[in-house]
């Protein structure tokens, strides 16, 4: 049976590790000077050169993310982006709300229940079109109460298949 000592020591190392595995983990987020940047990025930022500095650090490394992760982007990908953000802008406010509230419901899902959920959408969206449309009516024609017992239903299910 281990001493307080030797429980001690085992903790403390246990900690160290742990300290050492989330500073490893945890992205780098610190204040980016301009010159920091690479120059596409800089290139790709350049409407923020001017205010840069003012921009607190999390803004700043979201716009270092967002301009490396264009650049890593080929042309296809880049004009998939530009429609999505297309059909973004062209919602109103309170659908980009809605979306948004949604987004947040899915972040907050345990990580099987994630998977589960892109799952499903995958086999949604391989239905032929007029077969989604035919599910989509008759699940807007189900009353608030048949909509919330469909759910369960559905949830029951999932609970079983584990």
């Amino acid at each position: 049976m281990p001493t307080n000592i030797e429980r001690g020591s085992a903790r403390r190392l246990r900690d160290l590790c742990l300290m050492v595995i989330l500073l490893l983990a945890a992205p780098a987020l610190h204040a980016l000077s301009w010159s920091e940047l690479a120059p596409e990025q800089q290139s790709l930022l350049a409407p923020y050169e001017a205010s840069w500095d003012g921009l607190d650090e999390a803004q700043q490394n979201r716009l270092a993310l967002g301009a490396e992760r264009w650049l890593a982007m080929d042309e296809a990908q880049r004009q998939n982006f530009r429609d999505r953000f297309q059909r973004w802008q062209a919602l109103e406010p309170e659908q980009r709300q809605l979306l948004m509230q949604r987004l947040q419901q899915y972040r907050s899902l345990s990580p099987d229940q994630q998977r589960l959920m892109r799952d499903r959408l995958r086999r949604f969206n391989a239905l032929p079109p007029d077969r989604r449309q035919e599910l989509r009516e008759r699940f807007h024609r189900l009353s608030p109460q048949d909509r919330a017992r469909a759910l369960q239903r559905m949830q029951n299910r999932q609970r079983r298949q584990r």
